[in-house]
């Protein structure tokens, strides 16, 4: 149950909407009751007055009073359903926020053991099953609280020893049943997180992974796989839903030996009268339609263990601490961007070799260096660690004389502009896209920047910057999403270039019309590109041979050339 408090707190900001909602709920289930008990009341009065009391009997009050019991329980339950949901949707808006921002100082290295389908599972399933606790919890257990108090003090002006059993009845009920349900469902409900969890991320898999599943033959064993899941999953429904008939079963059968008993009870006399007539039919409806509203409280402690579960996997991840934390304010310094690493080591987990060894390169404002070496040497891991997306666990790094990790994160994300390996689109139009880079650029400036990369064609069309790029862009090619996110970069207009396998996907005309728009936007910007392809090194200022983590050799291509070192036997390789 702690693992709910946190979550609790968030509804000290909508507690008066929520209270109202409630109090709603409160109002909409005693209409009800008043509804039932005083109708049956009238019912049975009106017939033992017979007609020859039909000048003698007042009609006219009870028959106001059901009609008002009915406007008022239509009224109250329409306006607590307005008030209810709207304040539930903005508990949730509340809590995806507050999920969310806890999530974001997280990336990459807190997520990174997640997979995606799990991650926004969690994020927006587990998320959404925590209004349960209002809706489903709360509201029915403070509404049932407020029918036993307010049906005992009512009763009591009738009969104080009639009232008091019914009250006790109904307390029973909501002291026994709860607490029996809950342990009965919290199994059921931890059952039904963890394979709702896991069917959305087999099947993100599943629908992601087409092309390849179809290929090597194995959609058809990924789909059984899935089936199994999904089966798993009703059985466990099925097995909730077994709970919640037992539940009402349990309330039914409670509300009939309080009918039973309110029935026997009150023949024998009512506040003394030994003969009460219609008022034992006020008591038996009365003890019917209470009980009928404690009919969801049986329920309620049945999903809290799903809630309690979905509340775990969300504290799960927002309850990290950051890899990685940025300073409040950042030292004065000059434009440039000066690079220095000293005896820079990093590994992504305790158990992992190393994937920088001592590290140490200096890298002067302006100058352009090239990362050279085989897939898994470390030239990813050294931008990432420029970016601060780690923190290296051993040595310092330090732009333009201030330690890296002094910088606050809005001043380094500024001075910075990166290119990663994988240039993610977002689902709207093109200028939105662009506009992450430089959300103050016009639209001369976007075209621009397009022209600049080759990517005119893009704006031969009606729409222009409006066009739609659809999901993740799935309409570009390799090619062009890589020329895209140059795009951004020449947007940014960092003073620091981080550029991985920007060339990657291109064919040789354009790689060199890419690489020299590079030498011609970076002229008196510092340059660190990652690449495994051999051509126009030789304009770079400085190459850097990579290996194990470790920078093997360093220097102009002349100078590499010359020594007839690793990066001598990449170009034999390269000229065959």
């Amino acid at each position: 149950m702690k693992t709910l408090l946190p979550f609790l707190k968030l509804y000290r900001r909508h507690i008066w909407r929520l209270l109202f909602g409630m109090l709603l709920a409160a109002v909409t289930l005693l209409a009800s009751i008043g509804l039932l008990t005083l109708s049956g009341w009238f019912l049975a009065a009106t017939s033992l007055a017979g007609v020859a009391g039909i000048y003698s009997f007042n009609y006219m009050l009870p028959a106001a009073g059901v009609r008002g019991a009915a406007i008022s329980r239509t009224v109250a339950r329409y306006v607590e359903r307005l008030v209810s949901h709207d304040g539930t949707f903005r508990v949730l808006q509340h809590l995806r926020v507050f999920t969310f921002s806890k999530l974001l100082p997280l990336s990459p290295a807190g997520i990174a053991r997640f997979r995606q389908g799990e991650l926004l599972n969690r994020l927006v399933a587990d998320v959404d099953t925590l209004d349960h606790l209002y809706l489903r919890v709360i509201s029915p257990l403070v509404g049932a609280l407020v029918v036993v108090a307010v049906v005992t003090v009512g009763l009591s002006w009738l009969d104080v020893g009639l009232a008091l059993t019914l009250a006790a009845l109904m307390l029973l009920t909501l002291l026994l049943l709860p607490p029996v349900f809950y342990r009965a469902g919290l199994p059921v409900g931890q059952d039904l997180t963890r394979l709702r969890g896991q069917y959305r991320s087999g099947l993100t898999r599943w629908l992601q992974g087409q092309a390849e599943l179809r290929l090597y033959g194995a959609a058809a064993q990924f789909r059984n796989a899935l089936d199994g899941t999904e089966q798993q999953w009703l059985n466990v429904q099925l097995r909730q839903a077994s709970l919640t008939g037992l539940s009402q079963a349990l309330v039914m059968l409670m509300g009939g030996i309080a009918v039973t008993l309110m029935l026997w009870l009150s023949a024998a006399g009512i506040g003394g009268d030994p003969h009460p007539g219609a008022y034992i039919a006020l008591f038996v409806f009365c003890a019917l339609a209470a009980f009928e509203a404690l009919g969801p409280v049986g329920t309620a402690f049945q999903h809290l263990g799903h809630v309690i579960a979905s509340a775990q996997r969300v504290t799960q991840i927002i309850e990290q601490e950051p890899a990685v934390t940025f300073t409040a304010t950042s030292p004065q310094n000059a434009g440039g961007a000066a690079v220095t690493l000293r005896d820079v080591s990093f590994r992504y987990a305790s158990s992992d070799p190393l994937a920088l060894d001592s590290v140490s390169l200096d890298i002067a404002s302006g100058e352009h260096i090239a990362l050279l070496g085989r897939t898994g040497c470390g030239k990813s891991t050294l931008l990432q660690l420029l970016t601060r997306a780690w923190d290296p666990q051993q040595g310092e790094m330090v732009l333009n004389g201030i330690p890296l990790n002094s910088w606050t994160e809005a001043d380094l994300r500024s001075r910075t502009s990166v290119v990663t390996q994988r240039v993610h689109l977002f689902t709207s139009t093109l200028r939105d896209n662009l506009l992450l880079a430089a959300p103050n650029a016009s639209d001369e400036e976007l075209s621009t920047a397009l022209h600049q990369v080759g990517l005119d064609k893009l704006l031969d069309n009606e729409q222009g910057l409006n066009a739609w790029l659809g999901e993740g862009g799935r309409q570009l090619s390799g090619g062009e999403l890589r020329r895209l996110g140059l795009a951004r970069a020449l947007l940014h207009n960092g003073d620091l270039l981080l550029l991985d396998e920007p060339t990657e996907g291109l064919d040789a005309e354009t790689e060199q019309q890419i690489l020299s728009l590079l030498r011609k936007v970076s002229t008196g910007k510092t340059l660190i590109m990652v690449t495994h392809r051999l051509r126009g090194l030789a304009n770079f200022d400085r190459i850097c041979v990579m290996d194990s983590g470790r920078i093997i050799e360093q220097g102009d291509h002349q100078k590499l050339v010359a020594d007839r070192g690793r990066y001598w036997t990449f170009l034999q390789r390269f000229a065959l």
